[in-house]
């Protein structure tokens, strides 16, 4: 097993941000939901109701969408996982391919999936801030951004080898032009980020994917490693995070700790833990439907083709017993609900 002093995130914190009248949060993203999904049935067993994004999204080559949250609150206990009394949804997407990486980035979609005909949302650029020709300027994020963690004021994104990078929602901007945006009217300037360290002997942690647990008097970051069998990139690991501050928590060098790293399985795209249990999702490949593997690191029982081929990203609902993942294939790509309780047998 893995000493968990072995692995490390060294927080690095980010310039503060411009002060800019466009600055507009998540309020004024929600405030112009543009695109529509449909309500979907959603093939697997362990799906729940779902939808599906509009024909622009379902579809499209140079988008794959990764991550997906809810929000967690640090203050309250009893947080239902709304936003000003909107329960909301955030995923992320990636720019596939060469070009998508190099012209695209990645970006969040904000969605709204409260009463209604349809959920709705609308997309919002990643980007750092940046001095380009001596003026300011925006530039792309580009992260496989493979997990969300949505913890109070902070948006932690997966960012894979190079360990995480973090956003305040609040910090949305409304842009004048889309050029500068890269197309979007919307988007969000990084704040900090935490890079990945290891000790010479050990291979690095890749942050595939991220999610939120709840824990009595600390609350975790939950993140894992995606690789194939035999890989060894098979881990998981806790982080405690910091109620007063809304980050990890650090040492005074700046650097977080991992409490725990335990074994996962081959081929996750996503783990989260409610009431000590986890719930990991596993791909299988494209047209071939994926596992859930429900108990605890190193003791996982897997649950067999229950998902649709794809799953991605998984998030506990705060105060409930619900999950929300999704899937990453072109004409394939739905976000459900899963019932927590059917699978882990604690009805």
């Amino acid at each position: 097993m893995t000493d968990p002093t072995a692995l490390r995130l060294v927080h690095r914190p980010g310039r503060p941000l411009r002060t800019r009248p466009r600055r507009v949060g998540l309020d004024g993203v929600l405030g112009r939901l543009d695109r529509a999904c449909t309500w979907t049935d959603v093939p697997g067993d362990a799906a729940e109701d779902g939808f599906r994004w509009d024909d622009r999204d379902v579809g499209t080559r140079w988008w794959y969408p990764q991550g997906v949250t809810a929000r967690l609150d640090p203050v309250d206990s009893a947080g239902d996982g709304t936003w000003t009394g909107r329960p909301v949804l955030l995923t992320s997407w990636y720019g596939h391919g060469g070009l998508g990486y190099l012209l695209l980035g990645s970006r969040i979609s904000v969605v709204d999936v409260g009463p209604g005909p349809a959920p709705r949302y609308a997309h919002v650029r990643l980007v750092e801030e940046r001095r380009i020709g001596g003026l300011p300027g925006l530039r792309r994020v580009p992260v496989h951004a493979g997990g969300l963690a949505w913890y109070g004021d902070h948006l932690f994104v997966a960012a894979s080898g190079g360990g995480l990078r973090v956003f305040r929602p609040a910090d949305v901007q409304r842009l004048r032009s889309r050029l500068r945006g890269r197309g979007a009217r919307h988007v969000l300037p990084q704040v900090g980020a935490y890079e990945a360290e290891a000790d010479a002997d050990l291979r690095g942690m890749v942050y595939s994917f991220l999610s939120l647990e709840r824990g009595g008097e600390t609350d975790h970051l939950v993140a894992g490693e995606y690789g194939r069998k035999g890989s060894g990139r098979h881990r998981l690991l806790r982080f405690p995070l910091d109620r007063s501050t809304g980050l990890l928590k650090v040492d005074a060098d700046g650097i977080a700790r991992p409490a725990e790293v335990g074994e996962g399985v081959p081929r996750m795209q996503g783990a989260t833990v409610v009431d000590g249990t986890w719930f990991v999702t596993a791909s299988s490949g494209e047209g071939n439907p994926g596992d859930l593997w429900v108990g605890r690191p190193g003791a996982l029982e897997r649950h067999r083709g229950v998902l649709p081929t794809g799953p991605e990203d998984v998030t506990s609902w705060p105060g409930s017993d619900q999950l929300w993942s999704l899937t990453e294939w072109p004409d394939r790509r739905w976000v459900y609900r899963i019932d927590g309780s059917r699978w882990s047998g604690h009805r």
